[in-house]
């Protein structure tokens, strides 16, 4: 038949027909037109068997992806064409035709497997083509017979890979449409996920608190508002402790509120911010004439403060020469301005706020050991943000709803992505930090994604890298809390579980070394 310019014209048309019927046809029904157009290679070649394979894995394996076999004969099933005839697919993968007219006569000697099943499987005559779709072999097609045998000629050999070429591109369009809807469908799963995830932040909160300007879930910080409404209603001195930016305002402005002084004044004072010339002053007052510039009496932050809570920020920053007159208020409640000889009384709350090791500061004579256990009555520790983590979303959606409006922003969805990295960052000036970075992050956002950068480079370093940053600042707060102690009584190596030897590897291998003490003058 091959001979036969008749055939030529009939294969030409029957190619045709092929084109025609596979040319943008939904991707569900490629695979039976595919079928149809092995049956009809079959029978236009008189052949017993008609497979179309497909590479799989980077050309790992071969599979039958398709196949037709004239009765009594079955179609070709079988998944591991590499381990049964490993010497065929060698020449396939590198892009040779297979041409067997008189099997297992023809099959080389260094192919004993694939004779042997050849034999097996019956086969008479073989003609297997590579196809390439793009530059890359896809896919091959292969025809046979179990009854006569059959010559095949480099036209039949050429018809075979043209039409192998258009079921390829076919098989690869609906395979590559498949994939493309797959992937779609996913996209739109995790963006219903992810819509709903952020309704669901921004209804936590919008929903009534018992803490309004407190947010937050998690067992840390729940377990701090606790201690609030224990020490909230009495009028104990509260310490409030932990790292800066980790909300201790909050905490304090909370107590106040929700103590039987809460209709009284909230005053602040910030130890670090004024100048120790100052802050005498600041605290207790001054008489008129008490120094230059005092051309008038005034009233301290602790008068104004009468009847409410006086909340003393950066406790740990108060000059020395100044502690004795804060213990001399706490005890009893009186005090003299600058310049003054009047006693005054007061009745103000006391709740102080520290990042500070007091007790370390005990030890170097930078704070009285008397003033630190009138102010340790009930102390409060903030976590800090990297021990709460699960709060973050909750704290991204409270800081977006707080200050978008003012941004001139409206933010709908933060992407999964950046969350996780939000979540993922260590956060060393807490929520403070979070604050900035997400009030940046609004005004850089046009549109309702929530666009973030900053932390995405240190939230993804590797592992490693993250574990030795935690290490080393664990290690660091407990010899702090020791005195750098690493031998007897409350020592940093017992308190870490270590010997003092690999506590002292540990320091080594992490770069850790004591500070230098300050220099203390002689008296």
């Amino acid at each position: 038949m091959d001979a036969e310019p008749e055939a030529e014209s009939a294969f030409e048309s029957f190619l045709g027909e092929v084109s025609t019927r596979l040319t943008g046809l939904p991707g569900e029904r490629v695979h039976g037109e595919i079928e149809h157009a092995l049956r009809g290679l079959g029978e236009f070649l008189e052949t017993d068997r008609v497979t179309l394979f497909e590479f799989q894995a980077e050309g790992s394996t071969l599979r039958p992806a398709h196949s037709w076999a004239r009765p009594p004969f079955e179609p070709y099933s079988n998944p591991g064409f590499r381990a049964t005839y490993p010497w065929v697919y060698e020449q396939l993968v590198r892009g040779e035709t297979i041409r067997f007219e008189r099997l297992p006569q023809e099959a080389p000697e260094e192919a004993p497997q694939d004779r042997a099943e050849a034999i097996q499987d019956g086969f008479k005559s073989n003609l297997t083509v590579p196809i390439a779709v793009g530059g890359r072999f896809l896919c091959a097609l292969g025809t046979a017979t179990f009854e006569t045998y059959r010559s095949w000629s480099d036209a039949t050999a050429g018809r075979v890979r043209t039409l192998g070429q258009i079921l390829a591109a076919a098989l690869h369009r609906q395979r590559t449409e498949a994939e493309l809807v797959a992937q779609l469908a996913e996209i739109r799963r995790l963006q219903a996920n992810l819509e709903a995830e952020n309704a669901y932040l921004r209804a936590e909160i919008a929903s009534p608190s018992e803490f309004e300007d407190i947010v937050g879930r998690s067992a840390a910080i729940r377990n701090v508002l606790a201690r609030v409404n224990q020490v909230a209603t009495m009028n104990t001195t509260v310490l409030l402790l932990g790292e800066t930016g980790t909300g201790k305002e909050l905490l304090a402005r909370a107590i106040h509120h929700r103590s039987p002084r809460g209709a009284g004044p909230f005053v602040k004072v910030n130890c670090a911010a004024l100048p120790p010339s100052l802050i005498e002053s600041e605290l207790f007052g001054h008489e008129k004439g008490a120094f230059t510039g005092a051309t008038a009496a005034r009233s301290g932050r602790f008068q104004l403060a009468d009847g409410g809570t006086l909340f003393l920020d950066e406790i740990g920053e108060l000059p020395l020469e100044l502690q004795p007159k804060l213990l001399r208020v706490l005890q009893a409640g009186e005090f003299e301005r600058v310049g003054g000889t009047r006693t005054h009384k007061v009745d103000a709350r006391i709740v102080a706020a520290t990042n500070r090791d007091l007790p370390r500061a005990i030890a170097e004579g930078r704070f009285r050991e008397d003033l630190y256990y009138r102010l340790a009555v009930f102390p409060i520790l903030a976590p800090a943000l990297r021990e709460r983590r699960e709060d973050i979303p909750l704290l991204v959606w409270s800081i977006i709803e707080r200050r978008q409006l003012d941004l001139g922003r409206h933010i709908e969805r933060v992407p999964k992505r950046v969350m996780d990295a939000l979540v993922s960052y260590g956060w060393p000036g807490n929520v403070r930090e979070l604050e900035n970075v997400i009030e940046r992050a609004l005004i850089l956002s046009t549109g309702p994604t929530l666009h973030v950068e900053e932390p995405l480079a240190a939230a993804t370093r590797p592992v490693a890298d993250r574990l030795e940053t935690v290490e080393r600042q664990h290690i660091l707060r407990v010899l702090d809390r020791c005195g750098w102690r690493i031998h007897g009584r409350d020592n940093a190596a017992a308190l870490l579980g270590l010997r003092p030897s690999t506590l002292r590897s540990r320091m080594q291998k992490l770069n850790i070394r004591r500070p230098a003490r300050p220099h203390q003058p002689h008296r």
